[in-house]
């Protein structure tokens, strides 16, 4: 499934609901950036989220038995993911393409938060069978698309 242009309803429905384990690049530990806050949703509503940030390496995002150590890279993942999830500037992204194609498990989806696009990164990605979505919120697809909460989560 490719939709890199302008995913469906449909197919963000799908990518949402068959995600399990999500790998947030360029997550955050301050509460007022969405790359913080959108993690936390996602952790909320039952996904298992892994927060990469280098300069995050050394802090944790969420309180309680679901928290997660920061990683430097995505290479420093050691668990599979279903989905990559980027904060990262789009003229940024282009050194993050052989990082996310080195992955040993590559993901399903890699999806460009809200304002983030760079269409040459999500065709070379594309081109590799990765499913990608750019210029979307996931917190906000989540809730326009009423679904609920896992119980199961990663």
């Amino acid at each position: 499934m490719m939709l890199a242009m302008e995913p469906t309803s449909d197919a963000i429905r799908r990518i949402l609901e068959d995600t399990r384990t999500i790998a947030v690049l360029g997550a955050h530990w301050e509460p007022a950036r969405p790359a913080c806050y959108v993690p936390v949703y996602l952790d909320e509503v039952g996904y298992r989220v892994l927060p990469v940030n280098p300069a995050g390496v050394g802090r944790t995002l969420f309180d309680g038995p679901r928290r997660q150590a920061f990683v430097a890279s995505l290479a420093a993942l050691d668990e599979p993911v279903d989905m990559v999830d980027v904060f990262r500037r789009a003229e940024l992204l282009p050194q993050h393409v052989d990082e996310i194609l080195g992955m040993t498990h590559r993901p399903k989806v890699v999806w460009f938060q809200l304002g983030i696009r760079n269409d040459a990164v999500a065709a070379a990605l594309e081109a590799a069978g990765i499913t990608v979505v750019q210029d979307r919120c996931t917190l906000a697809e989540h809730r326009r698309l009423g679904i609920a909460a896992r119980t199961d989560p990663g």
